[in-house]
Order: structure tokens, then C-alpha cells, then sequence
């Protein structure tokens, strides 16, 4: 066993770098030339009378998703926990253009929250075609200095991993019937982990660099074309390149910057 782990280290990578020499040139020439002919060839989906279902709709890229899905005439279906927000921004979307918007009080931790929100959307609006997870929290703390670990790290799991998955759970069967999409916020700290969000970064949700606005553009733009996942803004990626060549330097980087902080006095 030990001869066979020795002989892959040392041809596998050999292999790889090889491959990646020889294939990489025509791939990046293929997924361009993809691009290019999707965009003259194929026309984006329109979103006008389809119903979309937002988690976590009342603040931040969900309420900015909302208001995107509603200028290109989309009914909306609200979800979050703070429902006198989900109003405000019901009443937003109308106004951009969606011909109804419906708010449903849900914490997507709950089980029976989740079964009953895509309920609620079905039974109004007959259909279900864009399920959209974004409901998240994130916690900002180095691990050991929780006070309420167990609990903290419960709560986050609970609404960041299974409120996705209970929705997903119980919306595929009305997704399948319209032919419907999922859309997953996610965040690169999945590829990119940083100090102190160490139970965030087990499953993240999205943490925006850049506008609300301008991220639920590029995300709903990205789901009517079709993409399997979108990197935005894509720049982000160059971080994963860091992670995978310097990863020691990354790690030290990241230690100096965000947990010792030798130049701040205690």
C-alpha cells in the first residue's frame, strides 16, 4: 500500500500538470466561445407571470432579488422571518413591475415552516417555478470564544444547511412540474475559509463585496441563462488561486490580519 500512495505522489501530479498544459488552452477556448454563442444564439428566460419563491427576502440580496425578479414581471413569494419588512418590500416590488407579491412569516429552520411556505405559494399562485435559498446568518467570533457554542453553531446549521434543504426538499416535485430552478447563495468562503467563521465557512451562505443590487442582477441574469453557478464579482476567484499555490503564506496572512493583530495594543 505504501509503494502505490508513493508512486501516485509522484506520477499523479506529473500527470496532471501535463494534462492541464495540453487541455486547458482548448477549454477556456471552448467556454468562450459558449458564452459568445448563448448570448447572439440563445435569448435569456423570460421571467414574466412565472412564480419565484425567495427565502430571506426581507433584507439585503434577497430583498434586492425581489426587486430584480419584479422589474422583469415575475409573482413574488416572500419569505422571511420579519414579516413587516417582507411588506415594505412586497409593496416595492409591485411597484417595479411584479403583478402580485405575497409575504409568508417562515423561519427556515422550522421543518414545518419550510413545507408550509411552498404550500402557501402553490396554493396561490397554482405553480412553483424559481425556488430561491437565501436565508443565512453568519457569526463573526473566533471558536473558543463563544460563549454558547452548541447553541450558536446549531442555529447557523439549522437555517444556513437544512432551511435549504427542507425547501429543496418540498418544492422539487412542484419545481419538476414547470421545469422549474433552484438557486443556491453560497458564498467563497467554502473554498476560501477565513479565522473566526469557522461554523459559518462548514456551510456558508452569501456575504456580498460588492452592491446588493448589482450581485441580484448578475444572480438572476445567470439563472435565466441557464448557468450551473456563477462567481461574482469574479474576481473573487483570484483568491482560490492564492489558497491552492501559496496556502502556507494565505494561513499566515490570515493569522497575522485577523487573530494575533501584533500591532493593536490589548
Amino acid at each position: 500500500m505504501d509503494f502505490i500512495h508513493n508512486f501516485l505522489n509522484l506520477f499523479l501530479p506529473t500527470i496532471s500538470v501535463i494534462a492541464i498544459i495540453l487541455f486547458l488552452p482548448p477549454f477556456l477556448f471552448y467556454k468562450l466561445f459558449k458564452s459568445f454563442f448563448i448570448k447572439i444564439f440563445i435569448p435569456t428566460q423570460n421571467l414574466a407571470g412565472k412564480v419565484v419563491l425567495i427565502t430571506g427576502a426581507s433584507s439585503g440580496i434577497g430583498e434586492n432579488l425581489a426587486y430584480e425578479y419584479a422589474r422583469r414581471g415575475a409573482n413574488l413569494a416572500l419569505a422571511a422571518r420579519r414579516e413587516n419588512r417582507l411588506k415594505r418590500v412586497a409593496d416595492e416590488a409591485i411597484r417595479l413591475g411584479s403583478p402580485d407579491a405575497i409575504v409568508i412569516r417562515a423561519d427556515v429552520k422550522e421543518i414545518e415552516d419550510c413545507k408550509a411556505l411552498v404550500e402557501d405559494t402553490v396554493n396561490h399562485f397554482g405553480q412553483l417555478d424559481y425556488l430561491v435559498n437565501n436565508a443565512g446568518v453568519v457569526q463573526l467570533s473566533l471558536f473558543e470564544d463563544s460563549t454558547d457554542q452548541f447553541s450558536t453553531i446549531r442555529s447557523i446549521m439549522d437555517i444556513n444547511f437544512w432551511g435549504s434543504v427542507y425547501c429543496t426538499q418540498f418544492a422539487i416535485p412542484h419545481l419538476r412540474k414547470t421545469k422549474g430552478k433552484i438557486v443556491v447563495n453560497s458564498s467563497s468562503a467554502s473554498w476560501f475559509s477565513t479565522p473566526r467563521m469557522s461554523i459559518y465557512n462548514s456551510r456558508i451562505k452569501g456575504v456580498p463585496v460588492e452592491s446588493g443590487e448589482r450581485c441580484a442582477k448578475a444572480i438572476v441574469e445567470s439563472a435565466c441563462r441557464g448557468d450551473m453557478y456563477l462567481i461574482e464579482p469574479s474576481w473573487c476567484r483570484v483568491g482560490y488561486w492564492f489558497k491552492f499555490f501559496f496556502p502556507q503564506l494565505v494561513e499566515k496572512c490570515f493569522h497575522l490580519t485577523l487573530i494575533h493583530r501584533p500591532w493593536k495594543r490589548e
